[in-house]
């Protein structure tokens, strides 16, 4: 799988280091990287969170609950807005799970150029605050986000999470 720039690890640069021999040799069970696609239309949104979750579930990834449920907002909310804004340039969309000892990140990727930026939406409209909610939801999980571009022309915004192992259930 390429990883586009992203570099091999799912965390952030600098970000939840842990010593080095603090850690077993080699990776935990649960970490990999997952990558699946999917046409860029309405239905792919609740697919999209069932295969997170139950990605997350089937390898046993020590998730909190509220990890869980924030991990699955940002996916819908990312899923949501490559199918509403990007979808004539993109028909499919890509969304990759990175799991590291320390680390969850989710991303979506399409190959719409623009890149979005989160807008202060008037409080009588019904939409318009999703990347606001992803970022207030990342801010919160004590994570980073970001929105990239791709060699192909398109981008991909990706949420990085921190697995918390004092919330583990």
């Amino acid at each position: 799988m390429e990883n586009h720039g992203r570099g091999p690890d799912p965390r952030p640069e600098g970000g939840g280091q842990t010593p080095p021999d603090a850690r077993p040799p080699g990776p935990l069970p649960y970490e990999g990287v997952w990558r699946f696609t999917a046409p860029a239309v309405d239905a792919s949104v609740p697919q999209a969170r069932h295969a997170v979750r139950d990605l997350l579930a089937r390898q046993g990834v020590p998730v909190s609950a509220d990890l869980v449920h924030g991990l699955l907002l940002i996916v819908s909310e990312l899923v949501t807005n490559a199918v509403r804004h990007a979808a004539l340039l993109s028909p499919m969309l890509a969304v990759e799970i990175a799991v590291g000892a320390e680390w969850v990140r989710v991303s979506v990727e399409d190959n719409h150029p623009y890149r979005p930026t989160a807008l202060e939406a008037d409080h009588g409209q019904t939409g318009g605050r999703g990347l606001l909610l992803v970022r207030e939801v990342t801010r919160e999980a004590g994570g980073v986000c970001d929105v990239e571009h791709t060699a192909s022309g398109g981008k991909v915004i990706w949420a990085a999470l921190p697995l918390k192992p004092a919330e583990l259930i």
